[in-house]
């Protein structure tokens, strides 16, 4: 679950990360008279921030012909004036696609002067199976050209889960910086509470992009998370009450809202192949397959290795939701699944959803006798599939791609 950045920013100061005096709003009258206070605490310049679930917002440009959805302000009247221009606006950027996302919530925030640009993150070593931070002297840029272009200046820590991030590791990367004096004491606090914020919300990225070096109002250096983007592990959300709350379904696709209600893990992609497999690996693999032989698929559809007949039966009137679905892939291999579970399911579902479209299923593993007699039985137009290329190139072909 992804969450907007003055909720990531709510979360990172709860641990002791320094972050600019910000609030959310909904309405431009709102947006104005939280700029009037931040002024007259003395503030020289504040910052409105379009809150969508997608990068690149300062470079994108409204569907309305505004240009910008982050806007630096020197008055409350010009913070109005920006905050019209993009609420109830649908902003696209390079990372939302051609349809853009509706900007509903602003993030006000002060603007202060700032003097040096880096990068944090802390997410999971998938390698080592272990936590990793990274910092880069190259802020405020992709973190993906950085590590193309100059991978050299990305800089990691790897942390042992068991005792959690150590002060002299934090240090450590502060010097790695190239940070001085003071500094390295301000940012070895940050990074063990960017990090603390990463293990007890269960989240799956932390990404501080750009951590600056500001000048504070009593003319001292100061290090903040200027932005801030975190990423939630959906498995976990039930230990959090509080982080449940921030989700915002107007950001999701409802397709995928509805997936989630069933515990089935659904994505929606643009293809017209639609896939039902059990397992990740294997629901990768079938996206593969079904491009290799020239098809294209439609979205991503896990349905566990325990799914039940009603699960089932919901990920099919999900799958024929979609109108860019032209035919179905039930791909199905059974270990702790039971194949006829599996079958039973899918037969209900094509009666109740009055299925017009090809269907291919190809079932392996665990009852496999029962499931694939359970399917020639049934009655309904079904096309079984004797291997995963096998039912691969008989969707692509009945669907003609």
């Amino acid at each position: 679950m992804n969450i907007h950045e003055y909720q990531g920013k709510q979360l990172l100061s709860q641990y002791g990360v320094a972050v600019p005096l910000g609030k959310d709003c909904a309405t431009a009258e709102d947006a104005k008279k939280i700029a009037e206070e931040f002024f007259k605490a003395g503030e020289s310049m504040v910052v409105v921030k379009s809150q969508i679930h997608a990068g690149g917002r300062g470079k994108g440009t409204f569907k309305s012909g505004f240009k910008g959805g982050v806007k630096l302000c020197k008055t409350a009247d010009d913070v109005y004036e920006k905050a019209k221009a993009m609420l109830g606006q649908v902003l696209v950027t390079k990372q939302t696609g051609e349809e853009g996302r509706l900007v509903s919530t602003l993030l006000v925030a002060g603007a202060p002067e700032i003097k040096k640009e880096f990068y944090c993150a802390v997410l999971l070593d998938r390698a080592s199976s272990r936590p990793l931070m990274m910092v880069s002297v190259e802020g405020g840029v992709d973190i993906e050209e950085v590590a193309e272009k100059h991978p050299g200046k990305i800089i990691k820590e790897t942390i042992d889960p068991a005792v959690g991030m150590m002060p002299y590791q934090a240090r450590k990367l502060a010097t790695a910086l190239g940070l001085k004096g003071d500094l390295i004491a301000s940012a070895a606090k940050l990074f063990l509470g960017v990090y603390k914020t990463w293990w007890e919300c269960d989240a799956s990225m932390v990404e501080i992009n750009p951590l600056c070096i500001i000048v504070g109002k009593d003319g001292k250096e100061e290090l903040v998370a200027v932005d801030a983007k975190i990423g939630l592990d959906d498995n976990a959300l039930y230990r959090h009450k509080n982080i449940q709350a921030m989700r915002d379904l107007a950001e999701e696709a409802p397709l995928e809202i509805e997936a989630s209600k069933f515990n089935l893990n659904y994505i929606k992609l643009d293809g017209s192949i639609a896939c039902l497999v059990n397992g990740a690996g294997l629901a990768m693999a079938t996206m593969d397959i079904i491009g290799h032989f020239g098809g294209s698929p439609a979205n991503f559809l896990d349905v566990g290795g325990g799914a039940s007949k009603e699960q089932v039966t919901a990920a099919f009137k999900i799958i024929v939701s979609d109108p860019n679905v032209k035919g179905i892939l039930v791909n199905i291999f059974g270990g702790i699944m039971d194949c006829n579970v599996i079958a039973t399911g899918i037969v209900a579902a094509v009666k109740e959803t009055h299925l017009s479209i090809p269907l291919v299923v190809r079932l392996e593993g665990n009852n496999v006798v029962a499931g694939k007699k359970t399917l020639a039985d049934s009655g309904v137009a079904i096309i079984t599939g004797d291997s995963m290329a096998d039912a691969a190139q008989k969707v692509v072909k009945a669907v003609g791609k």
